[in-house]
């Protein structure tokens, strides 16, 4: 497979690693939209979230759980931050593993687009 994301959670491709468990791997994007702007991916290799089964869905619950520690021990639980995810070609998914991006930092404003 010659997934870019898989390649990153393998260390093929250098990145910088922002969280690292048994399933999640959280590193910054890097064409951040934001001051803070990390994805959290889970390891093994889902396409998008169209793709989830009742088998893969537990993993959400690990990358929000992530992204919850992450986010507590950051002090943006306090300041606010934005999560999203884009499915599909409609959804400006570009990466076709699926990612969630968390955004921090500053005041977002409710423009959407190029995330």
């Amino acid at each position: 497979m010659d997934c870019l994301f898989c390649k990153i959670i393998e260390g093929k491709i250098a990145s910088s690693k922002v969280y690292d468990d048994k399933n999640v791997f959280a590193f910054k994007d890097i064409s951040p939209q934001a001051p803070i702007h990390y994805l959290f991916v889970p390891k093994n290799h889902i396409s998008s979230l169209a793709q989830f089964t009742d088998d893969t869905m537990p993993v959400m619950e690990e990358i929000f759980a992530a992204i919850r520690n992450v986010t507590k021990q950051e002090g943006h639980d306090k300041s606010g931050f934005r999560i999203a995810i884009n499915t599909g070609q409609h959804g400006c998914q570009t990466v076709h593993h699926l990612h969630v991006h968390l955004l921090a930092g500053k005041q977002l404003g409710g423009n959407f687009s190029g995330l």
